[in-house]
Parts: structure tokens; C-alpha cells; sequence
């Protein structure tokens, strides 16, 4: 597991619509406050959630399989933009605890709403609402508008920031 210090932020990273808008705002603010951006993929072999993996694929292939999405991931939301530091991991458990547990000596933690689920999930999402009540860093969560409204990162311009649309 990475060293995450008090300077890093912390991106979760699904493979989401959601979880792509999360991670171009947090390359956004990276550039623009000189950060490094951890990126995070938690994943769990859960046998009885998914029988074919569990029939065909052993714990490290399901892993292996997750580290391309989540390297893919990356290299999409740094298409086109300014390079920062970016340190990509996948890590074995739950989602919001993982990431509760890897940002609780960031600066931040950057997660998407799926924008399903009841009361305060139904704005932001389970693992969000989870992030936001048990984090230790702040938490900014990216809407799923979001994601909707920036669709691709756009091309580098003269400043080669980009800009995501308005958070909560």
C-alpha cells in the first residue's frame, strides 16, 4: 500500500461515469495546487456476488483485471491534459472503508455520486455518503451531472487546466 501523505489526493476510482469526473476534477486541482493524485480502486473477490468469476478466475486475476481498468482509467482522464504526479492502486476490501482508510492522512478525498440509493444516497451515493460521514480529510464529492455535462476531457488549452462543472 502507498504512503499517502498530507499533500496527496485520494480518488476513487470505479470505473463509473461518476468516478471518471471524480478523477479529471482531482488531476484538475492537482495541477493547479502542485499535488499528487492517488487513484483507488477497491475491489473484493465475493464468490457468492459473482459465481463466474469465482468459477473461472482466481483472486489474482480478478485483481489484475481491475489494475488495467483502473490504469486505463488514468491514462483516459490524462489523455489530452497537463501531467501530474498520479500513483494508481487497487486495494482488497470495501470501498468506502478502503478509501476512508488510504485518504486519513490526505488533503482531500475526491469521490463521484452515482447518484442512487435513499435519503442522503440518493444525492450522492452509498460510498459517498459513507466518505462523508467517515472520513478523517475533507471530501469532495463530484456529481454525476457532472460527469454527464464535461463528457471527455477536453484538449489541453494554453493554460491546459480543465475546469469541471459546479459541485453540491
Amino acid at each position: 500500500m502507498t504512503t499517502v501523505d498530507e499533500s496527496d489526493i485520494v480518488v476513487g476510482v470505479d470505473g463509473s461515469a461518476g468516478s471518471a469526473a471524480a478523477l479529471r476534477w482531482a488531476l484538475s486541482e492537482a495541477h493547479t495546487s502542485g499535488r499528487r493524485v492517488v487513484a483507488l480502486r477497491a475491489w473484493t473477490f465475493d464468490p457468492t456476488s459473482d459465481l463466474e468469476s469465482a468459477a473461472t478466475q482466481s483472486p489474482q486475476d480478478i485483481e489484475a483485471r481491475y489494475r488495467r481498468q483502473l490504469e486505463q482509467s488514468v491514462a483516459d482522464a490524462l489523455a489530452g491534459a497537463e501531467p501530474v504526479p498520479v500513483h494508481a492502486e487497487t486495494v482488497d476490501g470495501a470501498p468506502g472503508p478502503a478509501l476512508v482508510r488510504t485518504s486519513q492522512n490526505a488533503a482531500m478525498l475526491v469521490v463521484g455520486s452515482h447518484g442512487h440509493g435513499r435519503l442522503l444516497r440518493l444525492l450522492v451515493g452509498s460510498v459517498s455518503a459513507y466518505c462523508l460521514k467517515e472520513s478523517h480529510c475533507p471530501v469532495v464529492v463530484v456529481p454525476v451531472r457532472t460527469a454527464e455535462e464535461c463528457g471527455p476531457v477536453p484538449e489541453a488549452d494554453g493554460v491546459g487546466t480543465y475546469q469541471p462543472g459546479p459541485l453540491l
